[in-house]
């Protein structure tokens, strides 16, 4: 028997894993697991738990980026992020924003209502814009993309999901090479081999999804720089 982990930042990890050292434990969404103390180490994590962190340290610059090609008036970008945890993608948002001229906002949030007060200050003038990784999907999703449509605010996520329900524009990993990668493991496992001998793996597969009633509605206009690199334009 093996228990898998999905979204949730490295959360869902840490509460098995508290729970059970001996039944095998497979992540599939976490952060960064060295830095999140769910294994001592990537290439032998040891003990009953391995998996698959759903982050490249490089994507907080190509989410900037993105949101400087669809918003060409970006002038200032907030990050939002759970309160305490890992900034994995601080250094490559700063970067970018150095080159793009764009000033970056980090903005540490734990609720519905801080949330929704960040984007409302950051749509109080125009040139805002707002980055959203993955440890603010899950349940704060639906008020992120309703507030950000409020405020006129164009927003990047990392999960196609939340432009599938009225997002702007994600970039990120591609969840079903996840779970398909995960299986392998799964099954590795219940052939014998130790979860602990089994290496984290890293993203290998990407995917862009962009809504078009969204940008039309924020009056922007999708560059074609996007519409050719985008997986999926929702209409």
């Amino acid at each position: 028997m093996a228990a898998t982990c999905g979204s949730g930042g490295g959360l869902p990890a840490l509460a098995v894993q508290r729970e059970t050292r001996t039944i095998p434990i497979i992540f599939m969404a976490a952060a960064d697991p060295v830095a999140l103390r769910i294994v001592a180490r990537l290439d032998r994590p040891g003990g009953n738990i391995t998996g698959f962190a759903n982050f490249e340290p490089s994507l907080g610059g190509k989410w900037l980026e993105l949101l400087s090609e669809i918003a060409p008036g970006l002038k200032r970008a907030a990050i939002l992020f759970n309160l305490g945890s890992v900034s994995t993608y601080m250094p490559s948002l700063e970067m970018a924003a150095a080159a793009l001229k764009v000033v970056p906002i980090p903005a540490p949030v734990q609720s519905d209502l801080e949330i929704e007060r960040a984007i409302i200050a950051l749509g109080r003038e125009p040139g805002g814009g707002l980055v959203v990784p993955p440890d603010l999907l899950g349940s704060h999703r639906a008020p992120l993309i309703l507030a950000a449509a409020r405020n006129n605010v164009p927003a990047v996520y990392s999960a196609s999901q939340a432009v599938r329900e009225g997002g702007l524009l994600s970039y990120g990993v591609h969840r079903v090479d996840i779970i398909h990668r995960a299986a392998t493991y799964v099954d590795r496992i219940l052939r014998g081999e130790k979860p602990g001998d089994l290496p984290v793996q890293f993203p290998t597969k990407f995917e862009m999804v962009v809504n078009r009633k969204t940008a039309t509605a924020l009056g922007l206009a999708i560059p074609p720089s996007i519409m050719l690199r985008a997986d999926e334009v929702i209409e």
